[in-house]
């Protein structure tokens, strides 16, 4: 079975990858499109989330063989500064950052990572709305009945599709607000 699915948040993905597991489902493959591709199990999986900065590679294969010796199979994610997907059996212990400081470091890395997402979307959002409206039609405000109707509709999914780096500008950063609380949260107790 293949899933469509975008997420803007690493720990959303997190908890629909878990919860479409538990519908007794084993994650295969993870393209970078957003196609989860999943297959019948009998048995109970979890799966974890981990971003991780560019690694040498020695140190990523270091990376991987430390999971994999607790039992954790890497699914999907590179060595360049990714998002490493993790799965393995319920056995009950399933969470991949046992003490409270490497948890902290944890919302650090997604802090960086969603902060850099947000100046990214907003330097291509700039660079698209410089020096241009968000309608191209000269004049369309002038324009009466039936006629401004047919150009304001034609033109809006343009428009759209204009201002898709500011949405994704401020998915990005509601995802660092998020990450930034749970890292406050954890530096104070």
């Amino acid at each position: 079975m293949k899933k469509v699915k975008q997420f803007f948040n690493i720990i959303e993905e997190e908890k629909w990858l878990n919860k479409q597991l538990q519908m007794g489902y084993y994650c295969s493959n993870i393209s970078r499109l957003g196609v989860y591709t999943f297959k019948n199990t009998s048995e109970d999986y979890v799966i974890r989330l981990d971003y991780q900065n560019y690694m040498p590679v020695e140190k990523f294969e270091e990376y991987k063989t430390i999971y994999e010796d607790f039992g954790w199979k890497h699914i999907k994610g590179s060595r360049f500064g990714s998002i490493q997907y993790w799965q393995k059996l319920a056995d009950g212990n399933e969470d991949i950052f046992s003490d409270r400081e490497s948890n902290i470091y944890y919302y650090k890395r997604l802090m960086n990572y969603s902060l850099s997402l947000t100046v990214m979307f907003l330097v291509v959002s700039f660079i698209t709305y410089k020096d241009s409206s968000l309608y191209a039609t000269k004049r369309l405000w002038d324009m009466e009945g039936s006629l401004f109707w047919k150009a304001f509709l034609f033109e809006t999914p343009f428009v759209i599709i204009k201002l898709l780096p500011l949405i994704m500008c401020v998915f990005s950063g509601i995802s660092y607000l998020k990450a930034y609380r749970q890292y406050f949260m954890l530096k104070e107790n």
